[in-house]
């Protein structure tokens, strides 16, 4: 029994390509894609080992329920939701840049600006920030979509000069990422919750600009929780985060962070459940709703027939 599925081999009729990302399969048709959300799952960068069942439903549904939440504000690339681990939509032609924006200073921006930088992507930070505090105003800091190795941190400046977007084209794109975190930031508070940052990446379709993959995610977004965050502030404390920066402590309290000569530890059958239980804890709380776990039993069988049907 698949009940946790970590990867597919399908061949569909008139199929042109296939494309196996981190934790996605993409089959690539003449103007569609067909994305199947995995149970693989990635941290520093890198694939681990054992499947977490329900993860990928969990991340195809969230994305799913904010992309249909966020279409008045955007449009995107999907056309239908065929089965809880596939998306169907529009093959754009995507833009070279991810379009990460931060309303507070976590994470990579806290990491700068704790060695001393000032300006983050070309834009200026002030002084006398702590981690984890509101900025004045929320900032884009886009990188660039590495083929290999890691994403690069890349200035408006650049990315105009070097010709990677066009000036009108990413007007627009700055636009959109600015309208889509105003409504995120929305759809968090709702839910007793901060959107800290997140990313959002884009694509073509002939001449239009759609919104393309996932949003709003806890693989994509970092949430922290609204209620105890100005105290936690105040005090000095961690904020109480909703991402799956559970999955790296684990690792990294047992050896691990993606390093040469570091082996990953063993994922036995607790530890998986647990990140299991975890992930569908995140579903519940950023949707809102509750999880309802479909019939898993033939899940290969499940996702082959839900794309076939639409194609």
């Amino acid at each position: 029994m698949d009940t946790a599925i970590k990867e597919t081999h399908f061949n569909f009729p008139n199929q042109k390509g296939f494309y196996k990302g981190k934790v996605r399969d993409v089959y690539i048709f003449e103007d569609k894609l067909a994305v199947v959300a995995t149970d693989r799952i990635s941290a520093f960068d890198v694939v681990l080992p054992q499947p977490i069942p329900f993860k990928g439903q969990v991340l195809n549904l969230i994305a799913a329920k904010f992309l249909q939440e966020t279409a008045d504000v955007v449009p995107n690339w999907v056309e239908s939701i065929p089965d809880p681990n596939v998306t169907i939509g529009k093959k754009c032609d995507p833009f070279k840049v991810e379009m990460v924006i931060r309303g507070y200073l976590a994470g990579h921006a806290f990491r700068e600006y704790q060695a001393g930088k000032r300006f983050l992507c070309g834009v200026p930070l002030p002084d006398g920030l702590k981690e984890n505090d509101r900025l004045p105003a929320p900032i884009i800091t886009p990188t660039t979509k590495a083929d290999e190795g890691h994403d690069e941190d890349i200035s408006r400046e650049d990315i105009l000069e070097k010709g990677i977007v066009s000036e009108n084209d990413y007007l627009i794109l700055e636009k959109y990422t600015q309208a889509l975190f105003k409504k995120g930031t929305q759809l968090a508070a709702e839910k007793g919750l901060i959107l800290v940052d997140t990313k959002y990446e884009f694509g073509k379709y002939g001449d239009q600009i759609l919104l393309i993959d996932e949003i709003h995610t806890p693989d994509s977004s970092r949430y922290f929780y609204a209620e105890g965050y100005e105290d936690k502030q105040a005090a000095g404390l961690p904020q109480k985060q909703l991402s799956k920066e559970f999955v790296r402590q684990w690792l990294i309290s047992n050896g691990f962070q993606g390093k040469e000569g570091q082996s990953i530890p063993e994922m036995h059958a607790q530890i998986v459940e647990e990140i299991s239980e975890r992930y569908l804890e995140l579903y519940e709380k950023i949707t809102g709703e509750s999880f309802k776990k479909p019939d898993n039993s033939q899940m290969t069988a499940r996702i082959e027939k839900a794309i076939l049907d639409k194609l």
